[in-house]
């Protein structure tokens, strides 16, 4: 997580850099060439966390304009100067900000003032599990409607195909069967107003021709998630093989979706393990038999689950990493 912070005092300063050591973050005090919208912006633009050393109300003024939504927001903590209370103003769950504030009180001894209805009753908190399994929320409007089963006192069913290892937190089981309020999928398989949780764990593979515009790899990517039904959020990063390094339009593409791509030659792409869809013509022109899906499989360090599809000279699959899920959901301090 990188974190920025920033402060308005020498005394907080103090504070600020101390934090910033310990988190492994950057500190700042406002005044002169830092202002405090100037900063605001470069941050939540660039960072993963935002920690105000300073009053509430300061912060709660800088970041307004920049508030957008609890899934990509990131997280915002307030710290008075003297360092006695932690508050996470934004992104509590998603984004991280109530452990941060946890984090930071056994750092400097303040204390963290957590306002989540669910972590005030100590509930399990659906959507951070949900980024402590390295998963995206998928339909974010359907948080609610699981956390209030389980302030109600009513049980929660999550149907994960993956075994969730550890005890399950009262009032939820995992099911195999029909009747979730839960989905964990990289597929889209749910029934209408079940919360989606789709894990980051797929690899995208894919080749083209020379100068293959962007656009045309939007096109392509959009017909395979429509025929093969995973989410697009599934989905953690691409490669191809090394000779498309310096393709605009593929790192147009990839650099669209957030997704870092890796890039393979032509003899590691040989070695990958499995089977897969050869093309002779493929193997003349770039020195094995098949990219999208060797890259796909070497990326992912796992499997294929989307063989090789061809779309206006562009080819993609999807392969699929190893994943073991468990139930944590917060910060044990370890």
């Amino acid at each position: 997580m990188s974190v920025a912070l920033l402060s308005f005092s020498a005394r907080g300063q103090v504070v600020a850099e101390r934090l910033a050591e310990a988190l492994g973050g950057t500190a700042q005090r406002c005044g002169g060439a830092v202002s405090l919208s100037g900063w605001t912006k470069k941050a939540f633009d660039e960072c993963d966390a935002l920690v105000f050393v300073g009053a509430v109300g300061i912060a709660v003024r800088a970041i307004a304009p920049f508030v957008k939504d609890k899934a990509t927001d990131p997280a915002v903590v307030a710290v008075d100067e003297a360092g006695h209370f932690a508050v996470p103003l934004l992104s509590g769950h998603l984004g991280g900000a109530n452990d941060l504030a946890r984090r930071i009180g056994r750092l400097c001894g303040a204390a963290p003032v957590i306002t989540t209805a669910t972590d005030g009753r100590g509930v399990f908190a659906v959507d951070e599990w949900a980024r402590y399994q390295n998963c995206a929320v998928v339909n974010k409007e359907a948080i609610k409607t699981v956390s209030g089963r389980l302030l109600a006192g009513e049980r929660v069913r999550v149907r994960c195909p993956w075994p969730i290892t550890g005890t399950a937190p009262e009032g939820v089981e995992q099911i195999g069967q029909e009747g979730a309020q839960v989905c964990v999928n990289v597929y889209d398989d749910a029934d209408a107003g079940v919360l989606c949780l789709a894990p980051r764990i797929v690899a995208l593979g894919l080749g083209c021709r020379k100068n293959t515009p962007h656009a045309v790899l939007e096109e392509a990517f959009a017909w395979m998630v429509r025929r093969s039904g995973v989410w697009e959020q599934a989905i953690f990063g691409a490669a191809s093989i090394d000779v498309k390094e310096n393709e605009p339009g593929l790192l147009a593409f990839c650099a669209a979706h957030g997704w870092p791509c890796r890039f393979f030659s032509a003899q590691a792409l040989c070695a990958a393990a499995g089977t897969f869809t050869a093309s002779a013509f493929v193997a003349q022109t770039v020195g094995v038999d098949n990219v999208c899906e060797r890259s796909a499989v070497l990326c992912s360090g796992g499997t294929l689950l989307w063989r090789k599809e061809t779309y206006r000279g562009v080819t993609m699959a999807l392969a699929v990493a190893p994943w073991t899920p468990d139930w944590r959901w917060q910060d044990d301090g370890k």
